[in-house]
């Protein structure tokens, strides 16, 4: 991809279009290095350095720019050099005992980021993506995975309606419920959360009839979306 298309990736409907988007720093890179080694669609990746990375190993198809030429193509205020293009994949089908974390309206990309890296942590856990969530390749999103985006099958405009079809056993993490570390919380296949704003909507009471929720003081309306995921992903791995 020319640099001026990739430029174009900053926004949603060319990386849509193009079915491409981008990867800024070390850290994601290397990780999507990691994946590439595993996955051949992803070594047609195109990655651009500024001169001080010149000689960085990869197995990509390389370009030197200028500074100038970075600080238009990175989405950071201080860009570390490295851009890669990478392509949109087709999501893995689901494998032999995951599970799936269900997010309606996740709009906030520092969370789907931090989501994203706990369920690489834990393993076998996907995520899904209601209808008017943030897009999973935004810049902000790519960078906050830390490179978990390429560890952890993510399906979009998933509708909550779908999901009794495809999930036997369903359940809702919300404000009231049981507590998580209930004997029966281990029991579903796929576990829906709401946004921190409005929560779920009506309609998941009546396709889900458990509830659970996380125990606390009281001393806040409520948790952070990304970290009742990540302490409901650490209770369905704890032994």
């Amino acid at each position: 991809m020319k640099l001026d298309d990739a430029r174009m990736l900053h926004q949603r409907k060319y990386r849509e279009e193009l079915r491409h988007f981008l990867v800024e720093g070390e850290h994601p890179l290397l990780e999507l290095q990691k994946a590439a080694r595993l996955n051949p669609a992803l070594r047609g990746c195109v990655l651009y350095v500024t001169r001080e990375h010149a000689q960085w190993r990869s197995p990509f198809d390389t370009h030197v720019i200028t500074s100038a030429q970075m600080a238009k193509l990175a989405e950071t205020k201080t860009p570390q050099g490295l851009v890669a293009v990478v392509p949109m994949l087709p999501v893995p089908a689901p494998r032999p005992g995951e599970r799936a974390i269900y997010l309606h309206e996740a709009r906030d990309p520092g969370n789907l980021g931090t989501i994203l890296r706990t369920l690489a942590w834990f393993g076998k856990l996907r995520c899904l993506l209601s209808p008017g969530s943030v897009d999973l390749y935004n810049g902000k999103v790519v960078r906050a995975s830390m490179g978990a985006l390429f560890q952890v099958a993510v399906e979009v405009d998933v509708e909550l309606s779908s999901l009794p079809e495809r999930f036997p056993r369903l359940a809702r993490v919300e404000m009231r419920g049981e507590p998580v570390f209930s004997p029966g919380f281990k029991d579903f296949d796929c576990y829906l959360f709401g946004s921190e704003a409005r929560g779920l909507p009506a309609e998941a009471a009546a396709l889900v009839a458990r509830s659970f929720s996380i125990p606390g003081c009281g001393g806040t309306e409520s948790l952070n979306l990304a970290s009742a995921v990540n302490i409901c992903a650490y209770e369905l791995n704890r032994t």
